[in-house]
């Protein structure tokens, strides 16, 4: 397809309509469906009911424009943007994904916008039929996405399923589901029969604070800097605990999902932790990607760790690196957990490649949104 018109410059106000939720409040055309997230309002102008929108936060999230298909609600904190005549709706939410909006940012607190800031944005627009044209482009590159999230979301949910049925439940020794040749019901063990604390700590500055790892809940345990994007060690690491491949390290901070801390396996190169973290080694008769699999599903996670833990003051958990091991665990022999662990690393494999891929296609739209909208 050939377009032989020149882009032209506008400005927002010249394309598009920005309403807010103030705008509609003294209306009564009655109630509608509830759609999205965040406050809402019951009473809404007959166009706001039957035409799509572009959503642009106007609190805190300034920068994620969000497509609003009618029927919709719309709050007082929430721009809406309706395309003018002659323009075209996913063209507009294309362009309002390419500008950076952090930088329109007027507070000096929770980044906020004004409705005059977004009118005078300037901009290069196309006519109508090639703004068609970008608006399907971009809309078969979100669908894409939303496949790839899809799928990634079935496959996180499928490994929630058999960390939940190859695992005994809560007061049995044998799970619902397991390979063949493994008849023997599980051993309820102390953690401490297989794992050991570990007392080697960076006296000899081996590792430098390039070399800090951070444990997320998300992608295990891993290069702080590569994670964080900085180091937030502290002036020596000396005390830092030495974690190697194979450790398994136990990080007694909060998570939304694990009150506790978690557990995780390094699988990666060999770093440092801060004091905050207990390291283990793990004992011939454990596999420690077994034991991290172990403690991945939240509840069993939890319940190990909520009778060994007080909180303190600050939320920090008050149990010693031995005493976190003085709980009851349900683990099979050491041929069953390697069994598993090689199931559950092809599934975690497949989620990678699908995040990767999500990746990709995310920068390949934010290339084309930064060549496109200039």
């Amino acid at each position: 397809m050939l377009f032989i018109y020149a882009w032209e410059q506008r400005t927002l106000n010249d394309v598009l309509k920005v309403n807010s939720g103030k705008d509609y409040k003294h209306l009564n055309h009655g109630d509608i469906p509830v759609y999205g997230t965040g406050g809402y309002m019951l009473s809404v102008d007959e166009s706001l009911s039957n035409e799509d929108a572009v959503g642009l936060g106007r609190k805190g999230t300034i920068d994620k424009p969000q497509l609003l298909h009618a029927p919709f609600w719309t709050v007082d904190t929430l721009f809406y943007l309706t395309p003018k005549s002659n323009n075209e709706l996913r063209f507009l939410f294309a362009l309002a994904q390419g500008i950076e909006w952090a930088k329109l940012d007027e507070s000096t607190g929770v980044p906020s916008l004004s409705k005059a800031n977004i009118e005078n944005v300037v901009k290069y627009v196309p006519d109508y039929h090639e703004q068609t044209h970008i608006g399907q482009f971009f809309r078969t590159l979100d669908n894409t996405i939303a496949i790839h999230k899809r799928k990634l979301d079935s496959l996180r949910e499928l490994k929630k399923a058999y960390l939940q049925v190859l695992f005994p439940q809560a007061g049995e020794t044998v799970p619902k589901v397991r390979f063949v040749g493994f008849t023997e019901p599980w051993s309820i063990k102390k953690l401490s029969e297989y794992m050991e604390t570990s007392k080697t700590k960076n006296r000899q500055n081996l590792f430098s604070k390039q070399e800090v790892l951070s444990v997320s809940g998300e992608v295990g345990i891993i290069n702080q800097i590569e994670f964080q994007g900085r180091s937030f060690a502290g002036v020596s690491v000396a005390e830092y605990g030495v974690v190697n491949t194979g450790d398994v390290v136990y990080t007694k901070s909060p998570l939304k999902s694990n009150p506790h801390g978690i557990i995780k396996a390094n699988t990666g190169v060999a770093g440092i932790v801060s004091t905050l973290y207990a390291v283990y080694k793990p004992l011939l008769n454990a596999n420690p990607l077994f034991v991290q699999y172990y403690f991945e599903h939240d509840t069993r996670l939890n319940s190990y760790l909520k009778p060994l833990v007080n909180k303190g003051a600050k939320n920090d958990m008050k149990v010693s690196d031995d005493n976190a091991l003085m709980g009851d665990v349900i683990f099979p022999n050491r041929d069953e957990q390697d069994a598993i662990v090689v199931f559950m690393k092809t599934l975690d494999k497949q989620i990678i490649s699908r995040v990767q891929k999500l990746e990709q296609i995310g920068r390949l739209k934010s290339a084309y949104l930064q060549k496109i909208f200039v």
